[in-house]
């Protein structure tokens, strides 16, 4: 009994500041737009935030505005240039505030005219070459963003000229897919031009035989060279729509796993305590069940009368 106590005693520490640093940590919430973080003018948008379930308090603020509310979600049902802007938001449970979300840029498009979007040399390019996308605008604008669809993040590019190139080298069948490009200045870094009209960019691939050839220079990595990439969703976005909810599940599953090696433990060291205390328990058993030894036997004096025999019988005289 004796060992056991000293280290009931540790696991019982060790418990409780593992329990301690879990109550004192809280995953932070996810913050998304919907349908879209680059809202047209006069549209419907919803801000929301999540993070995980019974939360007692949510924060949503407005950066650089001093402006915020106590509900997780912000509906705006007709967006304007004031509500453009970059968010973020928290929650409370009990005394503990979780870090913040990453932030989010709302973007207001169509505050100015649409710009334009041309290929050079051709739409239609061959696996493996080279194309340049320009976006261009009659306005000197000096940021341009260069949008595919399917992508979450643009592809951005400074300009001093009423123009942005996008080149594209080595290109795949990946490659392939439909553009819209934006302009916009970088003092208002939240109110957009509007898109400009849909080009479909096309990816031929070569013969089968040529294919086979160009295999190691496909596998090369290419991608749009832009002089900056930056992302108008919200920076280092994990999955929208659930960030919380898997922080949450890790801190169970970890609580859980935590629960079951304590348990095991603990059913290690009694058992080897009540095995112990039965060891000495059956050697007593055994002693007290332990058959007497044969007492001595004890010889009767022998007399005159039987002749000294051991017998006993008597060989006196015969009636």
């Amino acid at each position: 009994m004796a060992p056991s106590l000293p280290a009931l005693l540790c696991l019982g520490l060790c418990l409780g500041q593992v329990v301690q640093a879990q109550l004192g940590t809280l995953p932070k919430p996810s913050l998304q737009a919907l349908p879209s973080s680059l809202a047209p003018l006069k549209t419907q948008v919803t801000i929301r935030c999540q993070g995980p379930p019974d939360v007692d308090l949510y924060r949503l603020e407005k950066l650089r505005s001093r402006k915020y509310q106590d509900r997780p979600v912000l509906f705006i049902k007709t967006m304007e240039e004031s509500f453009a802007g970059c968010y973020r938001c928290s929650y409370q449970n009990g005394t503990l505030w979780s870090p913040p979300s990453n932030q989010l840029e709302l973007v207001a498009t169509g505050v100015y005219a649409k710009p334009s979007l041309s290929a050079q040399p051709s739409l239609a390019v061959s696996q493996g070459g080279d194309v340049t996308l320009r976006c261009q605008s009659k306005y000197s604008f000096d940021q341009f963003a260069l949008y595919k669809e399917g992508d979450t993040e643009p592809h951005k590019q400074s300009a001093e000229q009423y123009w942005a190139n996008f080149p594209i080298t080595a290109v795949t069948v990946a490659h392939s897919g439909i553009y819209r490009c934006y302009s916009f200045s970088s003092k208002f870094p939240y109110l957009w031009s509007a898109p400009s009209d849909p080009l479909e960019l096309v990816v031929t691939e070569f013969p089968e035989a040529s294919r086979k050839q160009s295999n190691l220079h496909l596998n090369k990595s290419s991608t749009i060279v832009p002089s900056r990439t930056i992302t108008v969703s919200p920076k280092g976005s994990d999955s929208p729509t659930g960030l919380a909810h898997q922080h949450y599940t890790k801190g169970n599953l970890v609580r859980i796993c935590l629960g079951a090696v304590i348990l095991i433990l603990l059913v290690g060291i009694l058992a080897e305590d009540w095995h112990s205390r039965k060891k000495p328990l059956l050697l007593r058993v055994r002693a007290v069940h332990r058959p007497l030894p044969p007492l001595p036997q004890t010889q009767k004096p022998h007399s005159h009368q039987d002749g000294g025999r051991p017998d006993g019988h008597n060989h006196g005289s015969h009636h």
